[in-house]
């Protein structure tokens, strides 16, 4: 027997004929053989003007990637969906036609699709990624979408890079890894390539990047879009979802450890808290910028990597919305749903923004391949509510039956469908002047790649940079090119020198050379933590974890959890053994759930009952004392009872204040004990409360040895 590995060469030989050409060995060109001279911008009419639907290159370059997967998403592959609807305040007639937002008393129908952008269909919901949030709104005047995501701004300005973006930052070509993760060479490479691309990885790197929730995610739409009035004045806009619960994140060791113990975490979150009546709630409000006033800032509005300050342009609050119903199926459904940014209703228009028109023309085209055809609106879940009357006809998966005449102008039909006669009922586009020749270059007014990115850190809190730093050590310190992470660190320096030197002392390259601008503008509605306060302060569908043993006073515990249960929070008791441990009344307690099963990372906040002196203690089970630990020190609420209270006084936790009988309540950064026996007082489960609602306590004493 032959002892080589491939004694014939043959299915090698055959495949040698296949290979691609080295592309260093001329320059680029398109499909047809075409050199291209400039493949970062998109064929305008003008500098600032639309996208030239004569672009070939772009066309294709497009076209080619939106065909690259079939039959899962290139991008927003992993996906969870829910039904509710939507509401006005007031009538938004003063700025928008849209039927929709005219009348409080009228719910919309909605459906809308969460997603992370990066991995397959089976990776993780807990990776460090963007966070689609696109909703589909049933109006009476057709399907609206607005097709977000959990960052107000994107990578790129021009979505002709779309292709490059996302060849980057997915798998490697040549190993298929890593999967939903963006720690690896070829993303820094374009990313320290390509500044435009930094303040998007700011938010990538902070911990907006690794939600909580779906149900405490911001939502964008990213775009400076335009609202219509019916008499025809325009108005530039930006969408904002803001959940009722606050924006809450996990931080990184959590969203790691929630990978293994359970990789649907917000999918399951979100399923199960419209299973239990608990709905989420958004509220939606737009900033409004007269058209006048287009050029007052110091940033292009049309710039899809730039926000508009709040502190600038405060953000109106116009409606509310609720999910309330989860899918019968999630393939017919969540799987199927078809968003595209084109999907307007009368009152609501496009601007110039070049990775705007990308995306109307992008979206589209995906579908046709994705679900089969062009009838793929006539599925259940993208059907809109109003009537369709077209003249479109057959192709793949028709399930209508036509039998009218299908052109127009026509009389054998009787004229129908005929155009929309009532004046104000069509669509009508936006009327701009559009003077500009055509030419394939960015307008001087984006090339700002610096400002907005050092905007951003200078906004977080000092918790929220070191979590920043610590991210970008975690990605660079993966990146095998070492030339890459100290490009990187160079690029850095232009938006923090002080960032830029944290990070290159923690992945070994040297100091960079460039130095921050002295002046450090801030907006304080950035920061997480600020707006970890504007929800309703309730503790709804927080996960309360009750550690129990043997010796546990009952009557502790159901006072603790019947009270935290009346304000919403689902609380469950975990032990070193699912089944029953023995109170110390002699009584039997039920265990919801076994410490070996579970993890810290899975619940908002611990609770440590007491029992009497000498009875077992968790301390002896290295389980509950690590999901103490971990806990503590991801800034989770900590509440301890009688003799509970003795479990972290052995922590060493120095520098925080515990209850001793002297002092039967104490709440210091988070930590709520109260060395009482028995029943737990009004005045512990009101302090608890309050800790569990503000999510995180980031200025605690480490656990000490």
């Amino acid at each position: 027997m032959d002892a080589t590995p491939f004694p014939d060469d043959r299915k090698q030989e055959q495949r040698e004929a296949f290979r691609a050409e080295d592309p260093a060995g001329g320059p680029l060109t398109t499909d047809q053989g075409v050199a291209v001279d400039h493949t970062d911008d998109s064929l305008a009419a003008g500098e600032r003007g639309p996208t030239l639907m004569e672009d070939f290159h772009f066309r294709e370059k497009i076209t080619r990637f939106d065909h690259e997967r079939i039959p899962e998403r290139v991008v927003h592959a992993r996906g969870a969906g829910a039904y509710g609807y939507f509401e006005p305040y007031e009538s938004c007639a003063e700025f928008t036609r849209a039927a929709f937002l005219q009348d409080p008393a009228v719910r919309t129908p909605v459906f809308v699709r969460f997603s992370t952008v990066q991995g397959p269909r089976g990776s993780a919901d807990t990776v460090r990624d963007v966070r689609g949030f696109a909703t589909k709104f049933y109006t009476s005047e057709g399907n609206y979408d607005l097709v977000g995501n959990n960052f107000p701004v994107f990578f790129i300005q021009d979505g002709i890079k779309f292709p490059d973006f996302v060849h980057a930052v997915k798998p490697e070509p040549h190993n298929d890894i890593p999967t939903g993760a963006s720690a690896h060479d070829s993303l820094w490479d374009f990313v320290s390539l390509q500044p435009e691309t930094l303040h998007a990885v700011m938010w990538l790197m902070s911990d907006r990047a690794i939600p909580r929730s779906y149900r405490m995610m911001q939502g964008f739409g990213v775009h400076t879009f335009r609202f219509v009035a019916a008499d025809g004045r325009g108005t530039f806009v930006k969408f904002h979802w803001k959940p009722k619960l606050g924006v809450h994140s996990l931080v990184w060791d959590e969203a790691q450890e929630c990978q293994g113990r359970d990789p649907d975490f917000n999918r399951r979150d979100l399923w199960d808290a419209i299973e239990a009546g608990e709905y989420p709630e958004w509220e939606l409000g737009v900033q409004l910028v007269a058209e006048e006033d287009e050029f007052a800032f110091d940033f292009d509005l049309l710039d899809a990597t730039k926000v508009i300050p709040e502190e600038q342009v405060p953000v109106r609050p116009i409606g509310r919305m609720v999910l309330n119903r989860n899918p019968e199926n999630f393939f017919a459904e969540t799987e199927q749903v078809a968003f595209h940014t084109a999907n307007v209703v009368p009152g609501i228009d496009f601007t110039n923004d070049p990775l705007l028109q990308a995306r109307n023309f992008s979206y589209l085209d995906t579908q046709l391949i994705r679900l089969g055809g062009p009838n793929f609106s006539q599925l259940p879940v993208n059907r809109p509510l109003a009537p369709v009357r077209n003249n479109q006809r057959d192709g793949y998966h028709q399930s209508t039956v036509h039998r009218s005449t299908n052109y127009f102008p026509n009389s054998l039909g009787g004229g129908c469908p005929a155009h929309a006669g009532v004046e104000g009922e069509a669509f009508t586009h936006y009327t701009e002047r559009i003077d500009g020749a055509k030419i394939r270059r960015r307008s001087p007014s984006f090339q700002d790649h610096y400002s907005q990115p050092a905007l951003f850190f200078h906004s977080m809190t000092d918790w929220e940079r070191q979590h920043i730093v610590q991210a970008f050590r975690f990605e660079l310190g993966k990146v095998d090119a070492r030339t890459v992470r100290t490009r990187t660190v160079e690029e850095l320096a232009k938006v923090d020198a002080e960032l830029a030197r944290e990070v290159a002392h923690g992945i070994g390259v040297p100091d960079p050379s460039g130095t921050e601008p002295e002046f450090k503008p801030s907006s304080p509605a950035l920061s997480l933590e600020s707006e970890s306060l504007r929800g309703d302060g309730s503790i709804r569908t927080r996960q309360i974890a009750v550690l129990v043993t043997d010796g546990v006073d009952p009557e502790q515990v159901t006072s603790v959890r019947e009270a935290l249960a009346d304000e919403g929070a689902i609380v469950e008791a975990l032990a070193a053994t699912d089944g029953e441990v023995s109170g110390a009344d002699g009584e039997l307690y039920t265990v919801d759930r076994a410490l070996p099963t579970v993890a810290s990372v899975l619940y908002d906040a611990v609770l440590l009952p007491g029992g009497p002196t000498g009875t077992p203690s968790i301390t002896a089970d290295p389980d509950a004392m690590r999901f103490v630990r971990d806990a503590y020190r991801h800034g989770k609420p900590v509440g301890a009872l009688g003799s509970g209270v003795g479990v972290l006084s052995g922590l060493h936790l120095e520098g925080l204040r515990l209850s001793t009988e002297f002092h039967r309540v104490v709440a210091d950064q988070g930590v709520v004990t109260d060395t009482s026996p028995g029943t737990a007082s009004p005045e512990f489960v009101r302090e608890f409360v309050t800790a569990i609602a503000a999510h995180r306590h980031w200025n605690r004493p480490p656990v000490g040895h």
